[in-house]
């Protein structure tokens, strides 16, 4: 019915062009645009009091909309989380069960399709990690490697897209050092390099950027050099330019700053005080070079006159790689990357809107990747296909000031390691199976170090068995009961 009724205002609008007669424009739905960066640290921005990495365009962005200091990835890596976003549900339900185990299936109903039923122009930039581009290229990780796992954007109601399958380098993504180059911090090393000069001998990285059913972008493009994340913007911006009469949805998801990081020459020199090293100077420069990013498109945004009316968020998909001696910083959290930890997956997040967020609002209530779908869904008004679950909850009374504790627990599961968010109560489980639940008060104790488990012995077992039920939905969900 909902289709049948937007055909017939489309014939409707199609008479009024044809008659000489101006339609008349209703009431617009906001523009959403989901930013994300990929590794990055809770504490490695600015609007977390991070000093060791300018981030300028972020930090304004956060004045001017809503912070919320409790903001988690739902996995404590990449594929998962970025399934979380796309579809309301946490990844084993979609066929995602870690990074580059498995892929979005053709009966998840995603934001693309739901925001294209609504007439939204849908776009996906940066990285895609849902599902394999190419059945015919052996890429990074998997492309036709595994060719059942196929599962491109443009099979998903993604109208224009720019998008790898997995990481990049994080400035001229296309290339690395030859082998056998020379030089400080020059050579191909996972954590990266410093960027290439013209002289320097360069070979393929392995990744491509793709925009149809086995079309890439030449490798040797000009528009695939220099600052990876504004690669990725200007492919957004153009995409945002044509439709900005709108509405539209615009993913856009940075490979920074993922390793292998890699700077432009500029902002490896503005961290170059005679102590940082050639890694840390790389790693901040791309940060520095993805705040410029978002620089660009709030600044296109106000140019087109659409800032007010357009949603834009912006998070993490989990948190920083390494060890506490590498760059990314995960501020007072226990844990880091591949951990379900607080460090692992608490992650910087803003949502800007002036039409409806107060600036320098801040919420301390416990949310997620997993909301913004019913998110979404609440303003924009569609239907789901039927009555499969969502684990997300809609944020909307939280971004209106209506909201500051949060409706229902949150749920977290990865090979194994466990954990159930009630209130301000966290349990962890490193291992499913071994009966070592722990117990936090994320309250009075967010670095996690005193394990309450013995104190709070019935306490901890509700909230066991609560996790329990939810996943024996999530296995039912995994099993296709969805479908």
């Amino acid at each position: 019915m909902k289709r049948a009724t937007y055909l017939c205002a489309s014939l409707l609008l199609l008479c009024h062009l044809t008659s000489g007669d101006e339609p008349k424009k209703e009431h617009q739905q906001p523009n959403i645009v989901l930013i994300m960066c990929d590794d990055l640290g809770w504490g490695d921005v600015g609007f977390q009091g991070a000093e060791h990495i300018h981030t300028p365009h972020l930090d304004a962005m956060a004045a001017n909309g809503m912070t919320f200091s409790r903001f988690y990835a739902q996995a404590p890596v990449c594929s998962p989380t970025r399934a979380s976003i796309v579809t309301g549900r946490h990844h084993d339900r979609t066929g995602i069960y870690t990074a580059n185990q498995g892929h979005l299936r053709a009966g998840e109903h995603t934001l693309y399709e739901a925001l294209a039923a609504e007439g939204y122009a849908t776009g996906h930039f940066g990285k895609w990690h849902m599902g394999t581009l190419t059945r015919e290229v052996v890429e990074a990780n998997r492309g036709a490697k595994q060719p059942q796992h196929f599962s491109p954007p443009w099979q998903h109601a993604v109208g224009t897209t720019f998008a790898t399958e997995a990481k990049t380098p994080t400035y001229d993504p296309m290339w690395k050092p030859a082998k056998g180059a020379e030089g400080d911090f020059r050579q191909a090393t996972r954590q990266g390099w410093h960027p290439l000069t013209d002289s320097d001998a360069r070979e393929a990285y392995g990744t491509h950027y793709w925009t149809a059913e086995e079309t890439m972008v030449a490798p040797d493009s000009d528009e695939l050099l220099g600052d990876d994340s504004g690669i990725i913007m200007r492919r957004a911006i153009k995409f945002i330019e044509k439709e900005k009469d709108g509405p539209f949805l615009a993913i856009v998801w940075f490979h920074a700053p993922h390793l292998p990081v890699v700077a432009s020459p500029e902002d490896v020199a503005s961290y170059d005080d005679g102590q940082t090293t050639g890694f840390q100077q790389n790693y901040y420069g791309c940060v520095t070079a993805l705040d410029r990013a978002v620089g660009a498109l709030r600044e296109k945004l106000k140019a087109h006159g659409i800032a007010d009316n357009t949603l834009v968020a912006f998070t993490s998909d989990n948190g920083p790689e390494g060890n506490d001696q590498a760059p990314g910083k995960q501020g007072p959290f226990r844990g880091r990357k591949r951990s379900l930890y607080e460090g692992g997956v608490r992650v910087p997040s803003i949502i800007e809107w002036p039409a409806q967020i107060q600036a320098g609002s801040t919420s301390a209530m416990a949310a997620c990747t997993v909301d913004y779908f019913p998110t979404i869904q609440e303003i924009v008004g569609f239907d789901m296909p039927d009555d499969r679950e969502l684990d997300g909850i809609s944020l909307l009374p939280a971004i209106r000031g209506e909201m500051t504790e949060r409706s229902q627990p949150l749920g977290f599961h990865i090979k194994g390691q466990a954990a159930w968010h009630d209130g301000s109560l966290k349990a962890y489980c490193k291992k499913v199976g071994q009966n070592d639940w722990q117990l936090y008060d994320l309250a009075s104790d967010p670095s996690e170090k005193t394990n309450l488990a013995e104190q709070q012995p019935e306490r901890l077992a509700a909230m066991v068995t609560a996790w329990q039920a939810w996943k024996t939905s999530v296995d039912a969900s995994d099993k296709g009961g969805d479908y």
